[in-house]
């Protein structure tokens, strides 16, 4: 299976997903999704940036659920949720769950790959979601 965004997450089926985030050298701030500008928070230069893999575990801080989404294409319902990582930043992710009913503030997630069914060549997608998961320890 091929990933949507190669880019933002590893696909390792023997280990669980992992974040492809960045961090700044100069002052040691982490962001998630990455780019190859300068530092966000100091605005050091990019050559002041490097890789860094998030472990893909964290806190609900937030979510809610899109019932009516602009495009008809896209189905709905579905769960976007704020979560703090355990490895630093607080990301927006979509949740493996169609509503947040099943979600309370503080709940233990983890990323996990979804197939989202194939892509223009007709080779089957994985998608990154959050799923519920109690068991996850803190990093």
């Amino acid at each position: 299976m091929a990933s949507a965004r190669p880019q933002l997450y590893t696909t390792d089926a023997a280990q669980p997903p992992r974040l492809c985030a960045k961090r700044c050298r100069a002052c040691g701030y982490t962001f998630f999704p990455p780019h190859a500008y300068s530092c966000e928070s100091c605005g050091a230069a990019a050559q002041q940036i490097e890789p860094r893999l998030l472990a893909g575990s964290g806190v609900v801080q937030a979510s809610a659920t899109v019932h009516v989404h602009h495009d008809p294409s896209t189905p709905t319902p579905f769960t976007v949720a704020s979560i703090s990582l355990d490895d630093g930043p607080t990301i927006r992710a979509l949740m493996t769950c169609p509503t947040d009913a099943e979600l309370s503030l503080g709940d233990r997630v983890r990323a996990v790959l979804v197939p989202t069914g194939p892509d223009t060549d007709g080779n089957e997608r994985t998608e990154l979601r959050f799923e519920k998961n109690p068991k996850v320890e803190a990093a």
